[in-house]
């Protein structure tokens, strides 16, 4: 039996005068309501909701909504109202039937008495919101959604707050001395990187628009950076999202167009950012260790666009020249987001560079570290149990609680207990080191992966593959999953990699890499890589595709040695050799 009403009227200066008078809780009782339009919506809480809804009529920038919906419940209190506001919010920004006109900066996640219960009841309050039109879709498959895992509406964690907060004053600190401290924030995979980038290139756009009198929760989160002084330093103030990788890039331009205030030319790939005629107060560069050193590019006409922007930019087409150089150029403030030991390839920026950016940053006190895990259910020790079973120092299994790690000996098994949780939770795929070519790019009828009896494709999209109706049945690369999660992860450990019983370590084998890229050697800069250089970077792909389950991880290793020596450390997991 539900204990929550949801009281409907016009939203008009006369609807509401009448409305305020029938009943006391609507000038005294936490309640949240929306002001929906068309295709817009606004969602809120207050205490006295019915002077709320003059103030929102008198401001009148949202004079264009039409109905007002308001949530009552005897057992509200201002913890519960602040907690459905936001789900409200996140949820309804991720469904994209409504562009959220809210701004991000009082959304929270906070723990308060009996929250479980209530909770219970925002799910039935959900449904029917949907059963009214309200949302077009469940729950679950909201939060399944690229468009709800990158939202600029997310709850952040402590670190991201610290961190966020700390970016803020530093910026604002450098605009008014007129200083330049470049700002670094780095985490390991799965501490939300992306989600900081994105959330704070909306919190900008919200500051820089807001109104002297526009009024905020004085316990809302930013709320000091809403005052007088800080916006003023924002006027015409132009900024970007720098992101490498091209997939990632496209997911979040999709996030941009449906959020106010943002749109998806704000988002840039290295070259866009190096070649624009516009000169930016600020870039903010996600996942900046994918930034690339002079290198052969993917094709002809990038080669050349690379020396194109190198002479615009710096007047000569010098090798030592990097992306990271063109961000620097292009930009009067940067704030980077990394984590070096997910440097996939050698083009990518050496470690050398982003070490110095990192001892840059911290000397300037613009130095940031995200330690909080978002992703992976088992925790910041996973992720680091993972990182010690490559590098050859973890002593023995260790547990992750309720978190499916589990080793397989049979394909055709672990795809099927893939499909398996494919249907139970949705967002579950195969993923492998690039360690068989890529025949099916030029022969879609051809099998790339034979394992046994078993025949498997890659991905037959470079973009948004999770997402693809035919991920499910396919695998992916390291290329269409950095950056993204998965509910669960089948990840196969292809003959790129072998276990050394006399030498008692995982050992490379080029022949059987088949990223061209990933291992070709940089004449440019008189490079040539090692088997030991290579590992390196293969060894990253691995640390990255066994950290993208966020309930699990299921794996296949195809060399019987390396597969050996793993069971040795997931015995005692939820596992099977």
């Amino acid at each position: 039996m539900t204990s929550f009403n949801i009281e409907r009227l016009p939203f008009n200066k006369d609807a509401v005068s009448v409305w305020a008078d029938a009943d006391s809780r609507h000038k005294n009782w936490p309640v949240v309501y929306t002001i929906e339009g068309t295709d817009e919506i606004y969602i809120g809480e207050s205490t006295n909701v019915a002077n709320r809804m003059k103030q929102h009529l008198d401001a009148g920038t949202r004079s264009h909504l039409k109905t007002i919906k308001v949530i009552l419940d005897d057992s509200f209190n201002k913890s519960v109202c602040l907690d459905l506001e936001s789900q409200l919010i996140r949820y309804l920004a991720a469904d994209s039937k409504y562009k959220v006109l809210n701004g991000n900066h009082g959304i929270t996640d906070a723990d308060y008495y009996d929250r479980e219960r209530y909770r219970e009841t925002f799910n039935e309050l959900f449904d029917e919101l949907l059963k009214e039109g309200v949302f077009t879709r469940s729950i679950p498959d909201i939060v399944n959604s690229d468009l709800f895992k990158f939202s600029p509406f997310k709850a952040l964690n402590t670190d991201q707050s610290v961190a966020i907060e700390g970016v803020l004053e530093k910026l604002f600190e450098d605009l008014e001395n007129k200083t330049d401290s470049p700002i670094v924030i780095q985490g390991d995979p799965g501490t939300g990187k992306t989600i900081v980038a994105v959330y704070l290139m909306k919190l900008l756009v919200d500051i820089a628009k807001s109104q002297p009198d526009e009024q905020l929760d004085s316990d809302s989160m930013f709320s000091d950076f809403f005052q007088e002084g800080f916006r003023e330093q924002l006027t015409d103030f132009t900024f970007g999202l720098v992101i490498p990788q091209q997939s990632l890039r496209k997911s979040i331009e999709k996030v941009f167009a449906k959020t106010p205030g943002l749109s998806k030319s704000m988002v840039l790939s290295p070259f866009d950012a190096g070649a624009s005629k516009e000169h930016y107060d600020l870039l903010i560069v996600d996942e900046s260790h994918r930034l690339g050193q002079r290198s052969n590019q993917p094709s002809a006409a990038q080669n050349k666009k690379f020396t194109e922007i190198n002479i615009a930019l710096f007047g000569n087409d010098d090798l030592s020249w990097t992306q990271l150089d063109w961000i620097r150029a292009k930009s009067s403030h940067q704030l980077y987001l990394l984590d070096s030991a997910q440097s996939v390839k050698p083009a990518d920026l050496p470690a050398e560079v982003t070490t110095a950016l990192v001892a840059k940053a911290r000397e300037s006190k613009s130095y940031f570290h995200l330690a909080s895990q978002m992703r992976v259910a088992g925790g910041s020790d996973y992720i680091e149990f993972i990182g010690r079973v490559f590098a050859g120092t973890q002593q023995g299994p260790e547990s992750f609680g309720n978190y499916e790690l589990r080793l397989f000996d049979d394909l055709a098994e672990m795809r099927q207990a893939i499909f398996e949780k494919d249907k139970e939770v949705g967002l579950s795929r195969m993923i492998a080191g690039y360690a068989w070519p890529w025949v099916s790019k030029n022969n879609p009828n051809a099998i790339d992966i034979q394992i046994g009896d078993v025949g498997l494709t890659w991905n037959r999209t470079a973009t948004d593959w999770i997402n693809s109706p035919t991920s499910l049945e396919e695998v992916g690369s390291i290329h269409t999953v950095q950056g993204y999660d998965l509910n669960y992860a089948g990840v196969i450990i292809g003959p790129d990699l072998s276990y050394d019983l006399m030498a008692k370590k995982i050992v490379f084998h080029r022949e059987n890499y088949h990223d061209k890229k990933g291992k070709e050697n940089n004449p440019r800069l008189g490079i040539e890589y090692s088997d030991e250089d290579l590992l390196n970077y293969v060894v990253n792909i691995y640390r990255v595709l066994l950290t993208r389950g966020i309930k699990g991880t299921f794996v296949y290793v195809c060399d019987l040695d390396l597969r050996d020596y793993l069971i040795h450390f997931f015995r005692g997991q939820n596992s099977r050799a």
